[in-house]
C-alpha cells in the first residue's frame, strides 16, 4: 500500500537540519504534499527519544506508515518497523549504538548547531541496551543503504543485522551518505512508494 505517512529519524548529535532530513522534506514537499511527514527533533536519552516518537505516531495508519532512520536514527527505525510492521529504510544504521556509544559519554554539541549542549549520560547506554530488537518479522519490508566507505560504522555489522532485507551496498560513500539526493533519494521513494 502506498506510505501516507513518514517519519524520518535523525542520527546521534544530528537534528532536523541534516543534509538528508532536509533534502527528503524539500522532496516530499515538492512531489509528496499529501502525505504526513514528520522529522522530530530527539532528545539525547534513547527512552525520551522512543516516548516521544511512538507518541507522535500513535494515530497513525500502521498499513500505510514508514520510518526512514540514518544512523543511530537507523537503529530507532528498526524498534519502529519492529512494533508497527512498517516499511523501514535503514541509511547506514546503527547496529550496536550502546556499544559504540559508550566512548561519547559526557560533553556533547550538536552537529549543525555547535551552541547546542547537551550531556550524554552513561545510564543513556542501558536505554539503548533496552530497545534492542531480535531478528525482524518481515525483514523483507526493510531496504538498508550501507556504505562500504562509512567511516564510522562497519559495513560488515550493518549488513549482517538485517538477513532477508534489500540491503545495497555501495562502494566507497560515506557516513553521511553525501551522494542522498543525486543517487539514492529516488530509490528510498520507489521503496517506500508516497501516495
Amino acid at each position: 500500500m502506498p506510505t501516507t505517512h513518514l517519519l524520518y529519524l535523525h542520527g546521534f548529535r544530528s537534528s532536523p537540519q541534516s543534509t538528508k532530513a532536509r533534502q527528503m522534506a524539500a522532496r516530499m514537499a515538492a512531489r509528496h504534499p499529501q502525505v504526513r511527514w514528520w522529522c522530530p527533533a530527539l532528545p539525547p536519552s534513547p527512552r525520551e527519544a522512543m516516548a516521544l516518537i511512538m507518541d507522535g505516531i500513535a494515530d497513525w495508519p500502521r498499513a500505510t506508515m514508514a520510518v526512514v532512520g540514518s544512523s543511530l536514527g537507523g537503529f530507532y527505525a528498526t524498534r519502529v518497523a519492529a512494533l508497527t510492521g512498517c516499511p523501514a529504510v535503514l541509511l547506514n544504521p546503527a547496529v550496536d549504538p550502546a556499544r559504540d556509544l559508550a566512548r561519547h559519554i559526557g560533553a556533547q554539541t550538536g552537529w549543525h548547531d555547535p551552541t547546542q549542549q547537551f550531556h550524554f549520560q552513561p545510564g543513556f547506554i542501558d536505554e539503548l541496551r533496552a530497545l534492542e530488537v531480535g531478528p525482524l518479522e518481515r525483514p523483507e519490508r526493510v531496504l538498508a543503504i550501507v556504505a562500504q566507505g562509512d567511516e564510522v560504522l562497519d559495513w560488515r555489522e550493518m549488513t549482517a543485522r538485517y538477513p532477508g532485507s534489500r540491503v545495497r551496498l555501495l562502494e566507497g560513500g560515506d557516513h553521511a551518505l553525501s551522494d542522498f539526493e543525486a543517487r539514492h533519494l529516488d530509490d528510498v521513494l520507489a521503496f517506500l512508494d508516497p501516495v
